[in-house]
């Protein structure tokens, strides 16, 4: 990754301020979520706002201009429009005309996909440099009168830049989903089966989850996938530097650590600051990581997520 760049707005919704609006308390959602504080776009912020800060974030780290990068992808729930897509708007608003540009738009497992799509771009050669941006702005389709969802979501964004190299950082991956269910985590309202207009209810307009049945099936396939992933790079849990989730809750990272007996310095946990930002908390958690100087030359890594889909997956990646 030749940079890695992230952007947050700035105001910050805290426990504190969840507790004047609902039936709820800074300890009840510490203890059930990890979260202490959220950061929430400004009325007027879309998601192309927050993902073209963190492009631009991630060019500055990585000496380079929009018109170096020749793919740009965005992965996103939240996109400005239902089309054009939110890519082609960043890279617009980049000053860069004439690039590929598309979205992804598989929720809280969008970076992954992206991640293992962007590599095989980069890897086959069609493209030298690819764009990878997770960008949310999750606090749009939330209800905030719901304790079960509206303690969780967040705004946020984070680029990643991949390039070419003499050696090959992708190791492997592993995806799934299984679309049997998709009431379990979905926003039911705005697309073809329940078209905006159609919808009577406002709520029908906002994230809606089964947390209980989440939770279950997000820890298994957290778990199955991560382990499926090492095993396809002929790697186990041993060789791991570190694991870097989704940041969806950090009971379910918890009880993923567990299985896979990864103590507390092997697991990236950044949810306390950001909550869960879907497609966006990968990124972020490895930027911070960054930042804290957790990542070194030669680690093997896996970032790993699960959502709406319902989906899953995994990338085993070494740092070059």
């Amino acid at each position: 990754m030749a940079g890695v760049g992230r952007y947050v707005p700035e105001r910050i919704l805290s426990n504190e301020d969840l507790e004047k609006m609902l039936d709820t308390s800074d300890e009840w959602i510490t203890t059930r979520t990890g979260m202490k504080r959220r950061h929430i776009a400004a009325p007027d912020e879309a998601t192309s706002d927050l993902a073209i800060r963190a492009a631009r974030d991630a060019l500055s780290r990585a000496a380079l201009e929009p018109a170096d990068i020749d793919c740009y992808i965005v992965a996103t729930a939240t996109p400005d429009y239902l089309f054009p897509a939110t890519a082609c708007i960043v890279a617009s608003k980049l000053g860069v005309v004439g690039k590929a540009a598309f979205d992804i738009e598989i929720a809280c497992s969008g970076f992954v996909y992206g991640l293992a799509l962007a590599s095989s771009l980069v890897r086959s050669g069609m493209h030298r440099r690819v764009m990878l941006i997770g960008a949310e702005t999750l606090s749009k389709i939330v209800d905030y009168t719901d304790r079960s969802t509206a303690v969780l979501f967040a705004d946020g964004a984070g680029a990643v830049i991949l390039e070419q190299s003499e050696e090959d950082s992708f190791l492997s991956c592993e995806l799934g989903s299984d679309g049997t269910n998709p009431e379990v985590l979905y926003v039911p309202a705005g697309g073809s089966r329940l078209p905006a207009g159609a919808a009577a209810d406002k709520h029908a307009h906002f994230i809606q989850m089964n947390g209980r049945e989440t939770f279950k099936y997000a820890v298994t396939k957290l778990v199955e996938s991560s382990l499926t992933a090492l095993e396809r790079a002929h790697l186990t849990t041993a060789d791991l530097a570190l694991m870097i989730p989704h940041q969806a809750n950090k009971r379910i990272i918890d009880s993923v650590a567990k299985h896979l007996a990864l103590p507390p310095e092997k697991v990236v946990v950044d949810i306390e600051e950001y909550g869960n930002t879907s497609a966006a908390s990968i990124p972020l958690a490895l930027f911070e990581a960054l930042e804290a100087g957790r990542v070194n030359k030669g680690d093997v890594i896996v970032f790993v997520a699960f959502g709406g889909g319902l989906s899953w997956g995994a990338v085993t990646w070494k740092w070059q």
